[in-house]
């Protein structure tokens, strides 16, 4: 996926905090995960339209893919950009990047695969009707 082709409809600001950095004076890439997790978070947020409980959520991660292209510091201002780009029978395809605003270079990228699932059988399901029609409206996909 190219991603001079995609725009992005949900962006959320990054704080950096002083214990994300490592011995190498650079935001750890295993935290860099966790801001993609935050995006996630608050982009599902944004399409539902209220805060979601993940205890008994229907949707769950499956499969991550990050690249890492520059460091990110402590001085860096970054955001999140979060964008469901594909919604299949079972599955979701979520691609996200950790820019810098100042710059606008991408320091990293996440692809995710997430799954319905159903948490009283521990068993994959297809996503739901109301979760597709949400993202589809939220994106503003086709049918």
């Amino acid at each position: 996926m190219e991603l001079d082709n995609i725009e992005f409809n949900h962006s959320v600001d990054i704080q950096i905090r002083f214990n994300d950095i490592d011995v190498l004076g650079h935001v750890n890439n295993t935290v860099q995960l966790t801001y993609f997790d935050f995006g996630k978070v608050k982009y599902f947020e944004a399409v539902k339209g209220e805060i979601i409980n993940w205890g008994t959520s229907d949707i769950v991660i499956v499969h991550y893919d990050t690249d890492f292209y520059e460091p990110i510091f402590s001085g860096n201002k970054i955001v999140v950009k979060t964008k469901i780009y594909e919604i299949g029978n079972k599955s979701l395809k979520v691609i996200q990047v950790l820019q810098d605003t100042e710059t606008g270079h991408i320091k990293s990228t996440c692809r995710t695969v997430m799954c319905g699932f159903d948490i009283k059988t521990n068993t994959g399901i297809p996503i739901s009707d109301e979760w597709r029609a949400m993202i589809q409206k939220y994106e503003n996909f086709r049918p």
